[in-house]
């Protein structure tokens, strides 16, 4: 059972009378439809659609929600719900000296809550606050991350510069389609209904070691996409679907600075490589 102290998250506290109904009209989860003991993920948007915050938010024991999210952008995060709250009954708060852990595989903790965006049956958990002591490094979560597809900001992609299908909210129950309106819905919404996600997140495998985060994977000397988290012969990408298929299908390499890859989606996804539409097979 691995334990990470994860000392780059903090965690906001949202309450209060109109928490929900707060929440409900600016982020892209359904926080209506959380269940104790999950975590899930979710995220605030520019009005253009792209992820301004992603964090994981989950119901806090006392009433109201706790948002969990990288340090360095708490205090943005906090400036920019207080933009919003007007005369809303809430209160917004950073919840001081409060421990991040993620814990994993057999066993597990009092309090743990489940990190929904792993696949069910992985046994991967959040825990905030005291607990068991860390036994394992950083590296053994993002190894675990690349494992299963999971992107996370500042690692894997810039904010402001992705949409929430990029990095596939769509499928890890990060978007609530049917919820009603929240800040950028129009944009995700459109780009679900007329399926015009082009961009994901891949898995790459190399039988060698990986050139450092942001590389360009290339085919044909077009880029795909670039490197996001790299641990070793493994790593993460933001890639074009559309022009993947298109390089496997004329049977081009894929490289990433002269470096051989293969890359997958998620299996959790159900998605696969495709080429656009009216594009003719070779």
């Amino acid at each position: 059972m691995p334990i990470v102290h994860l000392q780059d998250r903090a965690l906001v506290y949202v309450g209060g009378e109109t928490a929900t109904e707060f929440l409900q009209g600016l982020v892209t989860s359904d926080v209506e439809a959380l269940l104790p003991g999950v975590v899930g993920p979710s995220a605030l948007l520019t009005p253009q659609g792209k992820i301004m915050f992603d964090f994981l938010v989950s119901l806090a024991p006392e009433g109201g929600y706790r948002i969990d999210l990288r340090a360095a952008h708490a205090d943005d995060f906090i400036r920019r719900l207080t933009l919003y709250r007007l005369r809303a009954k809430i209160t917004i708060t950073l919840m001081h000296a409060v421990a991040v852990h993620a814990i994993w595989g057999d066993g597990g903790a009092n309090n743990a809550l489940i990190d929904s965006r792993f696949p069910a049956g992985s046994s991967v958990l959040r825990l905030y606050g005291d607990g068991p002591l860390a036994d394992a490094d950083l590296d053994a979560w993002t190894e675990l991350r690349i494992r299963h597809g999971i992107a996370e900001s500042g690692a894997d992609y810039a904010l402001s510069d992705v949409f929430p299908h990029d990095v596939l909210m769509d499928k890890s129950g990060g978007i609530g389609f049917r919820k009603g309106c929240f800040v950028g819905q129009e944009v995700v919404s459109r780009m679900q209904h007329r399926g015009t996600a082009r961009r994901r997140v891949v898995t790459v495998r190399a039988a060698e070691p990986l050139p450092a985060s942001g590389a360009d994977i290339t085919a044909g000397g077009r880029t795909l996409g670039s490197l996001g988290s790299v641990l070793g012969a493994e790593g993460l990408a933001i890639v074009r679907t559309d022009r993947v298929a298109e390089a496997l299908a004329d049977g081009l390499p894929l490289t990433v600075g002269g470096v051989a890859v293969a890359l997958a989606l998620p299996d959790w996804s159900d998605l696969g490589f495709e080429r656009r539409a009216g594009q003719q097979e070779a």
